[in-house]
């Protein structure tokens, strides 16, 4: 009977770290509808990279990158989840790199966040600032081998240098927002964040 009490309890948080990771796959394609297109860039900006570095803040590394990479199957399957609404076509778009680097940001600042809590100040800060830098790396890469000829400067100018200022400000309300994050996620699984 304990057994069975035990596995009832096991079953259910599983289920419910799966629900997490479930939201916060849905999170970020209904953040991909607060979309705002440069007229001086492929790229858009999007609500995007707020739930990005959260799900890692609020869920952890692995099950943060999940959740991400639950998002772009979803895309790859054929939903219009991507901002711009194309669906797997987005594959073939300068975004491409953006979209892969999210499960790599969320990733990041969970990582971050996990060994720099409680260890060092501003930890939350330091992990988004991770998950940025893993971001940019895969999006503007991509855009810059596959787009823009290698051309380096001009992947900075065009895939980093714009979205600086307001990425800083919606990895910063992530920061903010991650303890409530956590406790959300604590609330609906029983257990650790």
């Amino acid at each position: 009977m304990l057994q069975s009490q035990a596995q009832t309890h096991i079953n259910s948080r599983a289920l419910a770290r799966i629900a997490a990771v479930g939201a916060f796959a849905a999170l970020s394609a209904i953040s991909a509808r607060v979309t705002v297109n440069l007229p001086f860039t492929p790229v858009p900006v999007t609500l995007q990279v707020l739930v990005v570095l959260l799900a890692g803040l609020s869920l952890g590394p692995r099950e943060g990158a999940l959740s991400q990479l639950a998002y772009l199957a979803a895309i790859t399957a054929g939903l219009p989840l991507d901002a711009r609404m194309l669906g797997p076509a987005v594959w073939a778009t300068p975004t491409a790199g953006y979209l892969l680097g999210f499960a790599a940001g969320a990733f990041a600042a969970g990582w971050v966040a996990e060994r720099a809590r409680g260890r060092l100040p501003g930890a939350e800060f330091l992990a988004v600032a991770a998950g940025i830098l893993a971001l940019y790396a895969f999006g503007a890469s991509w855009l810059t081998v596959f787009f823009l000829h290698g051309n380096l400067a001009a992947g900075v100018a065009a895939g980093i240098a714009p979205f600086v200022l307001i990425d800083s400000l919606k990895a910063a309300a992530a920061a903010l927002l991650s303890g409530a994050g956590r406790g959300a996620v604590r609330a609906l699984t029983g257990g650790r964040p």
